[in-house]
């Protein structure tokens, strides 16, 4: 069972580096690998991907070893650990607002006595059946120990029960939303009120919590409030590459397009 690099880095106390995806890109997969983030993002709940692209993906994270987080696009039971058996990591669950919503999510995607995930063994993750069908084999207990969950913190409800949400077994990390979480807050809260419950909350049941930061000052900031994962960078990111490009153009030719 391949171990995955992000809890490696929560559980010693260190910050996983998160970068996102969002299209059919092999190139930006070995690019984030060979740059040290221990994780793509991959983004299944906003995109719209075909499913052999899909599970391209997944295979292309487990070639150059770098953990695949999907956020998926659906809760089926089914469906979610099919990501698993493909050669997802683990997942970013959005809108996780209640602990029972946490529950069917562990329920769904760990093997017993953790969850109910139905057991097959034919997929990637345990080899195409080479690790999982020999005698002794440690394949499920394995998959549990090196899968994670993230839930999303998005909602004023998350915000309300998230030492509830941190509480359940099998939540690895709790995940502040920004932007679907500050178009739902009660009046007068603030969003930096949410990001200090999340945190204590994380703290208090010995989870890790995360955020996406748009600039380094944010990154520094975040950490030193005890972040142990950010997501920092992506494929649109490319839109200021060609900007730049597009600059150097107009620079070199001495004319704008």
């Amino acid at each position: 069972m391949r171990t995955s690099k992000l809890l490696r880095k929560i559980r010693s106390g260190q910050c996983a580096r998160v970068c996102g995806l969002g299209h059919y890109l092999p190139f930006f997969i070995r690019y984030a690998a060979h740059f040290r983030y221990d994780a793509v993002w991959f983004d299944l709940e906003h995109r719209a991907m075909d499913q052999r692209e899909v599970q391209a993906v997944l295979a292309l994270c487990r070639q150059f070893d770098i953990d695949c987080m999907v956020r998926p696009p659906t809760l089926e039971r089914s469906r979610l650990y099919r990501f698993l058996e493909d050669g997802a990591t683990g997942f970013m669950m959005p809108f996780v607002s209640d602990p029972e919503a946490a529950r069917q999510i562990v329920r769904a995607v760990k093997f017993p006595p953790a969850g109910n995930r139905g057991i097959d063994g034919a997929g990637l993750d345990a080899d195409f059946g080479i690790e999982a069908w020999q005698p002794g084999s440690t394949y499920t207990a394995d998959a549990n120990a090196q899968t994670f969950i993230v839930a999303q913190i998005e909602t004023q409800e998350a915000v309300d029960q998230v030492d509830e949400i941190a509480a359940v077994p099998g939540i690895d990390v709790l995940f502040v939303g920004p932007a679907d979480l500050g178009a739902r807050l009660r009046p007068g809260a603030s969003l930096d009120q949410a990001i200090a419950r999340t945190a204590a909350a994380a703290a208090r049941h010995g989870k890790a919590w995360g955020i996406p930061a748009g600039t380094p000052e944010l990154l520094a900031r975040y950490r030193s409030l005890g972040a142990g994962m950010l997501a920092y960078g992506g494929d649109f990111a490319l839109m200021k590459v060609l900007e730049g490009c597009s600059q150097d153009f107009d620079q070199a030719l001495g004319e704008s397009a």
